[in-house]
């Protein structure tokens, strides 16, 4: 394998290069730069919305189909590879990665926002309700999980199963050979790294506009983009300061200190709001969104208007920042999923943290919708202050506006630590463990784009930052479609080499095992 620093130099000059460009035409021409991005994400939406539908649900039972097959017996990694971390951490680090911005900030704010504009419902019905609860669940369901996965997979496998880089032009190999060494393979890193950018200067923009509402509401702090700025500069110090102490203690500890959070929120709303309600509504809104899930996930409504314009302002907007996410969530949950089977980490990451999301979001989102029936002014907020607008009507508002903060804070930092850790590994070889130099850079980088997207989006910051999630995953769609055509292959492959249909081959796997074993003390 080359180790050059040509190839190092050329895909982190040409990512930041791009990412340059964007922060320079962003600060200076902020109207503008806003404009085009929304006229291209619109777009894009219109003309390609069909196709995220397909390739979304496509992945999802390419997932579905790794569980009942003999492929899932492999490992992510050697056959005699142990896993890093203990399951509750390796399940809290995935989470938090994953989308833990995203559950805080549109907990109350999204379900309330399907129950006044539903897609095909009238609003604020008992039926406005049932979609509210059913188009939440699809958002935050499996479909994003999938993607993720299959991302991860493919990282993992070719990483620790074939001993390649970790790089996403790597997993290519069972396609283009060794293609993926000269410029094809540049071409597929500077796509990934650009995604991961943008994908989590979208969660760090969100995650900015929270904060400052949260602190709008406890102080009266102005809502505006130079608070904003501030809170993603001391944000910034905060993460570089994480990224510093290295993966397993940063990261690990903060992911912890999210889960506590988290729960506590959680358990405290779920006490103080509609109980009966929640409990009530968790299995029937599951039910509903398992029973329309193949319809609502082909379903581009070419014949319902209303629901078309819905879909592009919430599903493929989701369905984009998802694809252009799933680069970072991938590359770091592989990394931290070595030794698991592939059946074992399908399994883990499509259910578990689905099943957190139906329970998060019924409780925050019923008692959002309950609380704005009594105190109509909560379905006029704003989305980043409306969850701050429901803790003012119930008991222990301060105590639960301060602890929301906190973990909106808390899941920032986590985020942005992880994404200069992963964005490290893009430009440096694939290395598990890149220079803090490296890190710092992209640290930096990640923070001016949200930035940037914030300011140009003037008071709708939201819709630059959904703009910039639909035009980066287009793109790298391509990639992941690719990666698991990739994957499937090499993994069928040594599938049928070890005998793996009910029962493993014990005499291949006991060569492959030997071999893998000189192949380390070789590396040594």
């Amino acid at each position: 394998m080359k180790r050059t620093n040509k190839n190092f130099s050329s895909v982190f000059t040409y990512a930041a290069i791009i990412v340059g460009i964007l922060v320079l035409l962003g600060a200076i021409f902020p109207d503008s730069f806003g404009d085009i991005s929304g006229a291209i994400g619109t777009w894009i939406t219109e003309v390609f919305g069909w196709y995220y539908m397909v390739i979304f649900t496509l992945i999802l039972f390419f997932c579905i189909f790794l569980c009942f097959s003999p492929i899932g017996k492999l490992k992510l990694g050697k056959p005699n590879d142990k896993p890093e971390f203990h399951t509750i951490s390796w399940l809290t680090m995935l989470f938090s990665a994953g989308m833990g911005i995203g559950l805080v900030f549109y907990g109350s704010s999204e379900p309330i926002s399907h129950y006044v504009a539903p897609p095909t419902a009238d609003p604020e019905t008992k039926a406005a309700l049932a979609e509210s609860m059913r188009s939440t669940f699809l958002h935050y369901g499996f479909h994003p999980w999938a993607v993720y996965g299959t991302v991860a997979l493919a990282l993992a496998y070719t990483q620790f199963r074939k001993d390649e880089r970790g790089l996403m032009s790597k997993t290519l190999r069972p396609i283009f050979g060794d293609r993926v060494d000269g410029p094809l393979g540049n071409i597929v890193d500077v796509l990934a790294v650009f995604a991961t950018i943008i994908g989590v200067a979208v969660s760090l923009g969100v995650g900015a506009l929270q904060i400052n509402g949260g602190l709008h509401y406890l102080f009266e702090i102005p809502n505006n983009i130079f608070t904003q700025g501030i809170i993603i500069a001391i944000a910034t110090i905060l993460f570089l300061i994480s990224a510093w102490t290295g993966l397993s203690k940063g990261i690990q500890y903060l992911s912890n200190l999210n889960l506590i959070l988290a729960g506590l929120l959680f358990i405290t709303v779920l006490i103080l709001g509609p109980t009966l309600l929640i409990l009530n509504m968790i299995p029937s809104a599951a039910g509903d969104y398992l029973n329309q899930l193949i319809f609502n996930s082909l379903d581009p409504a070419p014949l319902s208007e209303q629901k078309q314009e819905w879909m592009q302002d919430w599903t493929l907007y989701y369905w984009g920042w998802w694809m252009s996410w799933s680069p970072f969530v991938g590359v770091f949950i592989a990394r931290v999923s070595r030794g698991r089977s592939i059946r074992e980490f399908v399994l883990a990451v499509l259910f578990v943290p689905t099943f957190v999301s139906f329970l998060w979001f019924s409780t925050f989102g019923l008692t959002g919708i309950e609380t704005g029936q009594n105190a109509s002014q909560i379905f006029d907020m704003p989305p980043e202050t409306q969850l701050f607008g429901i803790f003012n009507e119930l008991p222990l508002s301060i105590l639960l506006t301060i602890t929301a903060l906190v973990l909106v804070s808390s899941f920032f930092v986590t985020s942005a630590d992880s994404a200069t850790f992963v964005l490290g590994m893009q430009t440096a070889f694939g290395t598990l463990h890149p220079k803090n130099f490296v890190k710092i850079v992209w640290g930096i980088s990640l923070s001016a784009i949200a930035f940037v997207l914030l300011l140009s989006g003037g008071e709708t910051g939201l819709d630059a930052l959904q703009s910039a999630a639909i035009i980066s995953a287009l793109p790298f769609s391509l990639v992941v479609l690719l990666m698991m055509i990739a994957f499937y292959k090499d993994a069928n492959k040594e599938r049928k080499y070890l005998g793996y249909t009910l029962k493993p081959n014990k005499q291949r796997l006991k060569e492959y095992m030997k071999k893998s074993e000189n192949t380390e003390d070789e590396q040594s």
